[in-house]
């Protein structure tokens, strides 16, 4: 099939930094094609860590300038996307060998000042023999410190982009794979290949943009034909995921003895978020998955700060990612630098080609704006940067407003239970009664799936969010595969097929 139109832009990559970069550019008035091989944010940018944060521990690297863009960052995000982002406070305790306690403090300090804080209240010091923090602890843990950070929904992060682009005129074309482009008179053709039927489509573009994460050199050589070597350091991050351990809803940041950091956040309201890793990684990233060593080294590590000794039998689910690291040459997989790099191929008359290497999902924004001033020169008249003052669909209300908004809904859905319409608020924000529509009770939401998963969400998610298969809703557009049983998941399955088929039939 062919496409005659012109597209000025062709993304490749439905992660957080290609969705991120369709939706500045299609507001700048330029004309976008995104192509995601799969489902979006379905590797690296679903398997973070979910934090919007600066990175205390890049402060000992010296990455001043990416730790003050990511300050900076938080409380954009805040104000942009207050249902899926929102403040989180962090206990660093302390104990004797570790970083000693001036520099704990002078970074701290730093990091609350750096960034220009309004809203994020500051670092304060804790006695943890009092303070209800320490509870959870072992007893010779008996001060720490307590600063600001957010949490993201990530794979969210993601849809929302993709939808706000979608709504302002781009084209999102999910399992979809771009098997190649080459340069022709002064544009980039590329042949698409949909992952479900097989069929081709042509698409002509003026600009190519690499945003392949973890493929990003594969896209490079094997579909863009070149020979520029790709200096991607490929470094796996792995979490564990068990039951609640304590009842408050501060998060923590442990100091392990090898040096690195360990985060263990509440998660999902009843469950414990722990990780990360950083191991280095070869071979195919779909393939990457949790160690046993990597699960023991994650409860080892907070099994040293905590009472109750976390064992790999806590364990109710893991994941995994890869991220896709600029190779600075840095002698351990945890020292190579989080900041990105944009790398532009162009050459007089001929098309440009912009690569993405590494980048935190934290500055997805700013790195959309540093690639549209790196495309800017081949695009005439291009609108400045907008980005920054524009909320993500459903994001349309104060940063504090979400129980607010938890409250209307109540109020204008009755039948709702609170842990539910809290839920649907955290993921769909004012949208949430676009979803819902005229419903009066839970049967006018069609068939239920467990865990207040209805059919009505369920066709939201296919049609306004790009969701197919189960696994798209339940591990990135929820994460309600932690609590829907087998039978339910089957149902699920079972529901989407049907409705696939109807779309087919229909499209037909």
């Amino acid at each position: 099939m062919g496409n005659s139109q012109v597209q000025d832009l062709l993304v490749i990559g439905g992660g957080v930094n290609g969705c991120g970069i369709a939706r500045d550019a299609v507001g700048r008035d330029l004309s976008v094609t995104l192509v995601e091989k799969g489902d979006l944010a379905g590797a690296t940018s679903s398997s973070s860590t979910k934090l919007i944060h600066g990175g205390l521990r890049y402060l000992e690297y010296r990455e001043f300038r990416l730790v003050r863009e990511a300050l900076i960052e938080r409380e954009v995000l805040l104000r942009a996307a207050p249902h899926i982002v929102w403040p989180l406070r962090f206990v660093l305790p302390h104990s004797a060998g570790q970083r000693p306690w001036p520099v704990l403090r002078l970074g701290l300090f730093l990091y609350d000042h750096l960034g220009g804080r309004r809203i994020l209240p500051p670092t304060r010091g804790l006695d943890l023999r009092h303070d209800p923090a320490g509870a959870p602890l072992k007893p010779g843990l008996t001060r720490g410190f307590e600063y600001s950070d957010c949490w993201v929904e990530d794979a969210r992060l993601v849809v929302l982009n993709a939808r706000d682009a979608a709504d302002r005129g781009a084209t999102i074309l999910t399992r979809t794979r771009c098997v190649s482009a080459r340069r022709e008179g002064g544009l980039w053709h590329a042949t698409l290949r949909d992952e479900g039927d097989g069929t081709l489509q042509e698409v002509r573009a003026r600009a190519l943009v690499n945003a392949a994460g973890p493929w990003v050199g594969s896209v490079l050589g094997g579909v863009a034909g070149l020979n520029t070597p790709a200096r991607v350091r490929m470094v796996k991050g792995s979490h564990i995921v068990t039951r609640r351990l304590y009842d408050h809803d501060r998060c923590y940041i442990f100091q392990n003895p090898d040096g690195r950091i360990c985060f263990s956040i509440p998660y999902e309201e009843d469950f414990l978020l722990i990780g990360t890793t950083d191991e280095e990684f070869e071979g195919d990233p779909a393939t990457a998955r949790i160690s046993e060593g990597e699960t023991a080294y994650l409860c080892r590590a907070v099994s040293g700060y905590f009472r109750q000794e976390v064992t790999p039998s806590d364990v109710v689910w893991s994941y995994s990612g890869v991220r896709p690291l600029y190779d600075d040459g840095a002698s351990r997989a945890q020292e190579a630098t989080r900041d990105y790099v944009l790398k532009i191929d162009e050459a007089e008359g001929e098309a440009p080609l912009l690569s993405v290497f590494g980048g935190k999902i934290t500055t997805y924004r700013r790195l959309a704006e540093a690639a549209m001033a790196k495309l800017a020169p081949h695009f005439a008249g291009l609108r400045p940067a907008w980005t920054a003052q524009s909320s993500l669909p459903g994001g349309d209300f104060p940063w504090d407003g979400a129980p607010a908004l938890v409250e209307a809904l109540q109020r204008d859905y009755p039948f709702l239970e609170a842990k539910l319409a809290r839920r649907l608020v955290r993921q769909y924000g004012t949208r949430t009664k676009h979803m819902l529509g005229a419903a009066r009770c839970m049967e006018d939401l069609g068939q239920h799936f467990g865990a207040g998963l209805t059919a009505r969400e369920v066709d939201w998610q296919m049609r306004e969010e790009w969701a197919r298969e189960p696994a798209d809703v339940l591990w990135r557009r929820t994460k309600l595969g932690l609590r829907i049983d087998q039978a339910g998941q089957a149902a699920l399955a079972a529901y989407m097929a049907t409705a696939r088929a109807a779309t087919g039939r229909a499209a037909e």
